[in-house]
């Protein structure tokens, strides 16, 4: 059965001289992580850059050769630092169907060991990409003039920013006693 609800119950948007009255709810910025803020700088960066290899290919006719590497570079550092905000609000994709029918004590030492074996595998990309970078050395970028280890640095960055965010959030986990895994309708602003 379909109900429809009362008009006159709904939020008045058009007021009775035909205007549009509605009001926003004001911004607040102060809990944005600084991860947030940083990849907003990169993903600026990029669209600046974009926007000038647009200018001088087709305005210009005469296209700048350093714009498509640096902007594939600002697009892997919005990615790595990016992907830090997505570690902190616990919202990559995840399966939590097979915790519905798991005894709530094994969904409860699943969700543990993710949290685990998350930590250990970010703590290893940064371990790793340390020492390639550690190997490159004085490797150079293709067109500009710039280490490789800016790029990696940027990555090693990102990789450290999601470890300390994984145990950041397993300590909420563990703290009150149940993850995004075994109650997927919570959230990490639930405590």
């Amino acid at each position: 059965m379909i109900t429809i609800p009362d008009i006159d119950a709904l939020p008045k948007v058009m007021g009775d001289d035909g205007e549009f009255h509605a009001t926003d709810d004001a911004v607040d910025l102060s809990d944005t992580p600084a991860e947030a803020w940083v990849a907003l700088l990169f993903f600026w960066a990029l669209g600046l850059t974009v926007f000038y290899q647009f200018f001088t290919r087709y305005v210009m006719n005469d296209s700048a050769a350093w714009t498509e590497e640096i902007a594939r570079y600002l697009l892997i550092a919005t990615v790595f630092v990016g992907a830090a905000i997505g570690v902190a609000k616990n919202n990559h994709i995840q399966v939590d169907f097979f915790y519905r029918f798991m005894p709530p004590w094994l969904g409860r030492a699943m969700a543990l060991l993710t949290d685990v074996l998350r930590i250990a595998f970010l703590a290893a990309a940064v371990v790793l990409t340390w020492q390639m970078m550690n190997k490159m050395g004085n490797y150079k970028m293709t067109i500009v003039d710039l280490p490789m280890n800016l790029v990696y640095g940027v990555c090693l960055i990102g990789f450290a920013a999601m470890c300390v965010r994984s145990v950041w959030v397993m300590h909420v986990h563990v703290k009150r006693g149940y993850s995004v895994l075994e109650r997927p309708e919570s959230t990490m602003e639930d405590r």
